[in-house]
């Protein structure tokens, strides 16, 4: 999952940075409202974890952008601000969840995982393919599907977008390949091997020219 961390605080910022990478998930960071509130215009992001006090633009007013696109996009308000009426008026203005500062790493990461699955469903079947959101595992057939690192970002990529087109440079900001150019022909060698994959379970990866990758249940006569 890609997550977007809104957080003027350095060290906190590292540490959330961290923790989202410790469990399997790509953090982007915005350390100020205007800058993430651009991103979350041009960009899609699987879950939001915001800080109300910002630089530039208020969180508050950050989410409410948001929203006004009508964007569903779960958001994780985390913030100092720890009175009834802080947290009322977060929810209300259409925050999925508040967790306040200082706060325990553990609730943190029970709380991203619990946005995350509500977000998409603990599981998503397609084909005979079924996706653990949570546990990052597939199986065809009830029989496990064996898969690296790379094979695992993209097809959660690919299955979290199903039926639309996922653009390369995307998936290649998800793999989280620095040396990675969007350019390159690294992403195809994936996919490829992907295809063969998952061509049991009745799925195809169908390449837009110049466009991304589809992935759908093969088509009659596909």
């Amino acid at each position: 999952m890609r997550i977007l961390l809104v957080e003027d605080d350095v060290s906190l910022q590292r540490g959330l940075t961290r923790a989202v990478s410790d469990m399997g998930h790509q953090a982007v960071v915005a350390s100020d409202g205007a800058y993430a509130d651009t991103l979350l215009a041009a960009e899609a992001f699987d879950l939001v974890i915001l800080d109300l006090g910002l630089p530039k633009l208020d969180g508050l007013e950050v989410l409410k952008r948001l929203r006004a696109r009508r964007k569903q996009t779960p958001v994780l308000i985390l913030s100092a601000r720890d009175q009834l009426e802080d947290r009322v008026l977060g929810l209300n203005t259409g925050a999925d969840d508040y967790l306040n500062k200082p706060f325990e790493l553990s609730e943190l990461e029970a709380r991203v995982r619990a946005l995350l699955r509500r977000g998409l469903g603990a599981q998503t079947s397609i084909g005979t393919l079924d996706w653990s959101w949570e546990l990052r595992q597939a199986s065809i057939g009830g029989e496990h599907l064996s898969l690296s690192a790379k094979e695992l970002t993209l097809l959660e990529s690919l299955l979290s977008q199903a039926d639309r087109v996922v653009s390369k440079e995307t998936l290649t900001n998800r793999m989280g390949d620095s040396e990675m150019a969007a350019g390159d022909n690294t992403v195809e060698v994936y996919i490829h091997r992907l295809r063969r994959k998952l061509a049991p379970a009745g799925l195809e990866i169908v390449t837009i020219r110049g466009v991304g990758y589809l992935l759908r249940e093969v088509q009659d006569g596909g």
